[in-house]
């Protein structure tokens, strides 16, 4: 077995700063590492929990040229299917690590298979597919450095009463009149 890198002082890459990549970004500074964060805008002084700089979805290349470990937790929209293909993966440093926790369609499998095939990246973590459940004959499933989840990550003990609190919170909002907590913007797709 090869030698572990410290996390300290290695660069976290954020693409998606809502609920899940703030998580991340926290958690990441607990460990001493730098944060940066893509969002989808970036009005002036927003600051994000956890992200120690904020930039806007354009700076992409930036980001990724900064980044040891890149963090997918966007949305699924027309504007960020297929995100992350050759180009963005040839940007990030050489022997970075990239998860995706958004969903299968921001990254282009293809490329990801030779990213990690040629040595470019050091390794995935994938929770999510182009199509799931992740076929037979995928490439993934031989490549080394990669570790797989079958769309799991929320699949926690306690999850389930969470999530029907939550709904059940707005359903009394909802009946009550009052806004909801939770609403979806059709125009952003989430």
């Amino acid at each position: 077995m090869g030698r572990i890198a410290a996390l300290e002082g290695r660069t976290v890459g954020l693409v998606g700063v809502g609920a899940i990549g703030a998580a991340v970004g926290v958690r990441a500074k607990a460990f001493g590492m730098p944060t940066i964060g893509l969002a989808r805008t970036v009005a002036p002084g927003r600051t994000v929990p956890g992200v120690d700089r904020l930039l806007a979805r354009a700076e992409l290349p930036s980001l990724l040229a900064a980044t040891d470990y890149l963090v997918l937790a966007v949305a699924d929209t027309p504007e960020t299917r297929g995100m992350i293909g050759e180009r963005e993966l040839a940007l990030l440093r050489p022997g970075s690590i990239l998860i995706n926790v958004a969903r299968g369609s921001i990254v282009d499998e293809a490329a990801l298979v030779d990213a990690l095939r040629g040595g470019r990246l050091a390794g995935a973590a994938l929770d999510v597919f182009a199509t799931e459940p992740l076929p037979e004959d995928s490439p993934l499933w031989a490549l080394d450095h990669l570790l797989l989840t079958p769309h799991i990550a929320t699949n926690v003990e306690d999850y389930l009463p969470r999530a029907v609190a939550v709904f059940a919170a707005d359903v009394r909002r909802w009946l009550a009149g009052e806004p909801l907590a939770q609403r979806l913007d059709v125009a952003r797709g989430y």
